[in-house]
């Protein structure tokens, strides 16, 4: 019977404001071999998300949160290295939810297989995983573009958001970015061919929107809230739609979160703001993907994955979402 070394990271506390170190306990345990039903996995990448955040916090969701002492929660993909279960053998591949942590020993619920043959490994958690599902139902189902639409996106250098505009071009539509920095919002342009950028961090964002959408908004894909959604809520067109995906500028307040001021808007320009959870879309989900793997493989659409090394930089590594450091989809690359 071989021995496993796995490192864990527990969730220690659950965080006011910004996660830290001190949020997680980190330990080393000692890993057998799998039990009836069972497999077990060697982590290879994991999937740094905004939800993350949320899962901390013991609050009714759309999941339950993680519980105090348990591994942290983590989509990724990885190896299996023994196994008593059916469905799975040795030398498979699988996405599921493995934890932070160098191996995963359990039942492989919702876990399924995936071919590093056919895509590298952590595309499966970007435009081919869970990234990619929600960036293509969001806009597609909720938002519903038409060609010639002007569809804006925040956080549109993220992980969602680049993918996001990526497809709403292949609609047709004209699609603005707002992003932070000059050197994500020149790459909109340049790599992903967005038509046009709000640098949130250097301007004015009404300014901004005045000059990107002189006719207004019909589609805004939201993954920031706060003050950029109050400000795109004064540019809506008739019958827009808002797709709230996500709102990383509030899952660290103290205070309660800011709602919209100006949700008014909705209601003058007869338009609708829709909540999205990837999840109620699992059984489509090979249908996205294989039209996604199609476009991936023509170039109609790129993935940019910001891959950090190194299990033991979790915490550090997490807070990279937080502060927009990251470009693309942020992956933990396990060694």
């Amino acid at each position: 019977m071989s021995v496993h070394h796995n490192r864990q990271f527990l969730l220690a506390q659950r965080p006011q404001g910004l996660p830290s170190r001190e949020t997680f306990s980190y330990v080393e345990t000692v890993l057998g071999e799998p039990g009836p039903g069972q497999i077990l996995v060697k982590n290879e990448y994991l999937s740094l998300d905004p939800a993350m955040r949320g899962w901390m916090n013991d609050a009714k969701s759309y999941i339950p949160p993680v519980g105090l002492g348990e591994v942290m929660r983590a989509l990724g993909v990885g190896k299996v290295i023994a196994s008593q279960n059916p469905g799975f053998a040795v030398g498979d591949y699988v996405n599921g939810a493995l934890g932070v942590q160098d191996f995963f020993l359990g039942e492989p619920k919702g876990f399924y297989k995936v071919d590093p043959s056919r895509a590298p490994l952590p595309l499966y958690l970007s435009a081919l995983g869970m990234t990619g599902m929600t960036a293509y139902f969001a806009l597609l189902d909720v938002g519903q573009p038409k060609a010639g639409e002007t569809v804006v996106i925040s956080g549109a250098a993220g992980a969602v958001g680049s993918i996001a505009g990526q497809i709403a071009k292949l609609k047709g539509c004209r699609v603005i970015g707002i992003a932070g920095g000059a050197e994500k919002c020149k790459s909109l342009i340049d790599e992903l061919g967005f038509d046009g950028v709000i640098d949130y961090k250097n301007e004015d964002l009404i300014a901004g929107l005045k000059r990107e959408c002189p006719k207004g908004v019909d589609v805004y894909f939201d993954n920031v809230g706060g003050d950029i959604l109050d400000a795109v809520l004064t540019r809506l067109a008739f019958k827009a739609r808002v797709i709230i995906c996500g709102a990383i500028s509030q899952y660290n307040n103290k205070q309660a979160v800011k709602g919209p001021a100006n949700y008014l808007n909705l209601l003058v320009n007869s338009a609708r703001m829709e909540g999205m959870v990837v999840m109620t879309y699992a059984p489509r989900f090979a249908e996205a993907a294989a039209e996604m793997g199609g476009w991936l493989a023509s170039g109609k659409i790129k993935s940019r994955e910001d891959i950090v090394v190194g299990l033991e930089t979790f915490p550090e590594t997490l807070l990279k979402l937080f502060s927009g450091e990251n470009f693309g989809k942020l992956v933990l690359k396990v060694e």
